[in-house]
């Protein structure tokens, strides 16, 4: 049914734009001002009125744009091969060019409103495609590419949406994700718990949909362990007293697992934690980190360390340490931390890892540092190998078929990037009920 009324609309939409033409060739009298002016309201009522969508909102607004856009391609083309056919022929003249005008009105308003319904909704196409959109609007073959590329995306992602819709609709009355004791996400280096750009993508809603209680650790987010790993102790007293419920489950990611652990191990935070999931954490460092670190000169590292902090201490940090971070990243510091920090008896540790399969596979910047850290520590998602990410009496390891590959940044979703195989909310959802069936 949907591809019969694309047909449809795509036939009527050709025969509006060239009202013209028709009304010439077809039509007399009065009819020719009719035929004119139903063409012309046909095109509007195209572009204005909502096609049939399993979805509304952003999802409906979605679909609209592709379904207009396949629209306008076909009539483009009809329309170019009857110019091509009309200048071949001999048979130009007024007519086929006051009906070309007119056509490439109705057609660029249709192409207007297509694109513009896409780029306001879609969250597939990112910043990638739209640049490339803009860039390349006007020139022939390469338009057509990234105009068909953008379909397909916003084609995939309508269907997955609806798709994730309606599996929490149906699960809704389960509450999956209602553990026993509030979820507490507390973010990596160089990141804040900020509301305009959540840390943890679309995870933390889909958990939410499912019954979960969400929290965020809201640490600086350059310091030292220790002082992140206060600052994590603080919020999780804070949560306990407010909630009344006695304990956290912890889902941690990068060095916010380093952190977790040390509040849980030496600042008490122990008896209030019921469990600690770490999520691509470099439990036993950098190779690479400490490399760099011991080669690189000291007014190099003091430089890059003001500019960071400077521009961490913007967007809240009250008092960033660029060098203290990432100092505690290192194989060295995390060998210590190690045999300090011992795991808390009645504590339930487990942790998540994943790899890149190449440079390609990772957005930038991950991508530049893959070879360097599958040189010093092995097989990595771009920044911690994957050996450095075992810790805890269970070991979960994401990697979907393919080339890709899941980085250090896809695990968390920080892109709102679908990748196939791998349905990065439904991974979380699972990871959250498993700890509601062990009575977290």
């Amino acid at each position: 049914m949907e591809l019969l009324s694309l047909l449809i609309k795509t036939v009527l939409g050709f025969c509006a734009v060239n009202i013209y033409l028709i009304s010439l060739m077809y039509m007399h009298g009065p009819m020719k001002v009719l035929t004119v002016v139903v063409g012309i309201l046909f095109v509007f009522v195209l572009c204005a009125v909502p096609c049939r969508s399993r979805e509304s909102g952003r999802l409906g607004r979605m679909y609209r744009g592709s379904h207009l856009m396949k629209i306008f391609l076909a009539d483009a083309t009809a329309e170019i091969a009857g110019c091509i056919y009309f200048a071949v022929s001999g048979k130009w003249g007024l007519t086929a060019t006051v009906n070309t005008v007119i056509a490439f009105l109705l057609l660029a308003l249709m192409f207007l409103v297509s694109a513009v319904r896409i780029y306001t909704s879609s969250v597939q196409i990112g910043i990638k495609w739209r640049v490339l959109g803009v860039i390349f609007a006007f020139i022939p073959v390469i338009n057509v590419i990234i105009l068909f590329k953008m379909i397909k995306l916003t084609d995939d992602e309508y269907r997955i949406e609806c798709d994730r819709l309606a599996l929490d609709r149906s699960r809704e009355q389960e509450r999956v994700c209602a553990t026993k004791y509030p979820i507490l996400m507390v973010h990596g280096v160089f990141f804040r718990d900020v509301r305009a750009f959540n840390y943890w993508g679309r995870i933390p809603k889909a958990l939410e949909k499912n019954g979960a209680k969400i929290y965020y650790g809201c640490q600086q987010s350059a310091d030292s362990v220790a002082g992140c790993a206060a600052e994590l102790k603080a919020k999780i007293d804070e949560i306990v007293e407010k909630e009344k419920c006695g304990k956290v489950n912890i889902i941690a990611h990068s060095k916010g697992g380093l952190d977790s652990r040390y509040a849980i191990s030496m600042l008490g935070a122990g008896d209030k934690v019921a469990s600690l999931t770490t999520i691509n954490t470099p439990h036993r460092g950098c190779q690479f980190a400490e490399y760099l670190l011991t080669k690189v000169s000291e007014g190099f590292k003091n430089g890059l360390a003001d500019k960071y902090n400077t521009a961490l201490k913007k967007l809240g940090d009250s008092a960033p340490d660029f060098i203290a971070a990432v100092t505690d990243l290192t194989a060295s510091a995390c060998e210590e931390m190690n045999k300090l920090c011992e795991d808390v008896q009645g504590v339930y540790y487990q942790s998540v890892g994943s790899r890149s399969v190449s440079a390609m596979g990772g957005r930038f910047p991950l991508n530049l540092s893959y070879h360097l850290v599958k040189y010093f520590d092995g097989p990595n998602d771009g920044l911690v190998s994957v050996e450095s990410m075992k810790w805890g009496e269970k070991f979960i390891f994401a990697e979907p078929s393919g080339k890709r590959g899941i980085t250090h940044g896809d695990i968390i979703d920080l892109n709102r990037e679908n990748i196939k195989d791998f349905d990065v909310r439904e991974f979380y959802v699972k990871l959250v009920s498993d700890l509601k069936a062990k009575g977290f």
